[in-house]
């Protein structure tokens, strides 16, 4: 496409100025009055990498590498010169050895310091290996894998504490929590929703799939799709309990849904994806919906935040809106909320083909947009994160084939960035942008040490 060959040759003529050590990847802040004189201060991306099968991606302690599942395994990154992401490494033989083997429809993928955890298949498939991998990523050029584990079920998403595999165990009736020790291979621990209430079993099946897992210290955050967001203590993994619930219809209203396909696609409800903050006290929900049809009144779902500080009282602070569509249909242009990633005061955000924005959250309960951009008829996102001097985020064609994967990297908008009010338009070639670093833009030469401090996950 043309505007992909014009931002590799903009990557190109960028890579010279990049630096390779993490201190000298500054982040935006307060303070700070210089810019490097390689950092571009507009709001299009600063490189891209066309990638098959691209759908979700990590990135490293030091923000220098991203760890993109593809499909049909792994792909590592080098994110050094932002303006100029480049591949290092793929690995395909997932789980290769088994009778089943390899492993097929790989979407989910988690890191902590050098060790990767990879799981799938995340959808019902008629072959291939059911499992957890665990790759040591010391060596960027060479993933070793480390662990292997399979599993009698199908693995939509995962998270990993550098021991314990934390595993949505979507093929098994109660569609429950399953936590594996990498290091003996041995399922230790589960909980489902059943675990709380019998009463759900007569919740059909598909208005309760557990479709995401986050866990950060002794918490474990879970979100059940139209059954809720939930959190557990899993400090001893084997003896996990309920912490409280976050959000979720009651169950005597979902067992009364008489169409679970339809109230499945459509809000409210969709509980997607969920995830916290370094310190774990701000909690963010995702949604994932559409219109079922033409004529109904679905659409897509935006991300709502939480203060968690009192993980047993959850409480509301707002809510973030999903880009417009002149089709909210599954055929249509989806701009409903999917992955993204809370940290240092921000979420990074992606919308499908409503583009990726950044928000400022100083102020949760009044979430301030400071970028965002979109090209429905090219892109569509399926994560963003943070990385080192730039924010990264992945287009996907897992539900669009038009579209071209790929590995996108954007700039870090300032901490005084303006706030960006979302353009009316809903379809087609949207381009639109925030300032970037801007030409106030303050940035100090700080490691990525401070914001990656108790991260485990995104």
């Amino acid at each position: 496409m043309r505007r992909r060959t014009l931002l590799r040759s903009l990557g190109v003529a960028g890579a010279a100025g990049a630096v390779g050590s993490a201190a000298a990847h500054p982040l935006p802040t307060d303070d700070g009055d210089s810019t490097p004189a390689s950092t571009p201060t507009g709001g299009e991306p600063l490189g891209t990498l066309d990638l098959s099968g691209a759908r979700e991606l990590v990135t490293s302690p030091d923000g220098h590498t991203a760890y993109v599942a593809t499909g049909d395994g792994i792909a590592v990154v080098d994110l050094v010169s932002p303006s100029a992401p480049r591949l290092l490494a793929e690995r395909t033989d997932l789980l290769a050895d088994s009778p089943n083997g390899p492993m097929q429809v790989v979407q989910d993928a988690a890191v902590v310091d050098d060790r990767l955890l990879v799981a799938g298949p995340a959808n019902p498939v008629d072959s291939g290996a059911h499992g957890v991998v665990v790759f040591d990523v010391s060596d960027r050029e060479h993933p070793a894998q480390v662990a292997a584990v399979e599993l009698d079920t199908r693995v939509h998403n995962c998270d990993f504490d550098g021991r314990y595999a934390y595993v949505t165990a979507n093929g098994r009736t109660d569609s429950p929590l399953v936590v594996v020790d990498t290091e003996t291979d041995d399922e230790v621990g589960s909980w489902s929703l059943l675990d709380a209430d019998e009463g759900w079993a007569a919740v059909h099946p598909a208005l309760r799939p557990l479709h995401d897992v986050t866990v950060r210290g002794d918490r474990a955050y879970l979100a059940y799709w139209d059954a809720g967001t939930w959190i557990l203590d899993v400090s001893d993994p084997a003896d996990i309990s309920l912490v409280s619930r976050v959000r979720g219809r009651d169950r005597e209203t979902l067992a009364a849904v008489s169409d679970p396909g339809t109230e499945r696609t459509e809000p409210p409800g969709n509980d997607h994806f969920v995830t916290v903050d370094e310190g774990a006290t701000l909690l963010a929900v995702g949604g994932e919906s559409w219109a079922a049809s033409e004529d109904s009144d679905g659409g897509p779902s935006g991300i709502e935040l939480f203060d968690i500080s009192d993980p047993q009282s959850p409480e509301s602070l707002s809510t973030i809106d999903p880009p417009p569509t002149n089709d909210p249909t599954r055929g249509g242009v989806l701009t409903t909320a999917h992955n993204f990633e809370l940290t240092g005061g921000r979420l990074y955000s992606a919308w499908y083909q409503g583009g990726v924005r950044v928000h400022d959250l100083r102020e949760p309960s009044e979430p301030r947009q400071i970028f965002r951009w979109r090209d429905s008829e090219t892109t569509s996102f399926w994560t963003a994160q943070r990385a080192a001097g730039c924010f990264v985020a992945t287009s996907t064609a897992a539900l669009d084939d038009s579209v071209t994967p790929g590995v996108y990297t954007f700039p870090d908008p300032a901490a005084d960035a303006p706030a960006r009010t979302p353009t009316p338009t809903d379809g087609g070639l949207l381009g639109v942008t925030g300032d970037g670093f801007g030409i106030a833009g303050a940035l100090a030469a700080i490691g990525l040490g401070a914001w990656r401090l108790g991260r485990r996950r995104r």
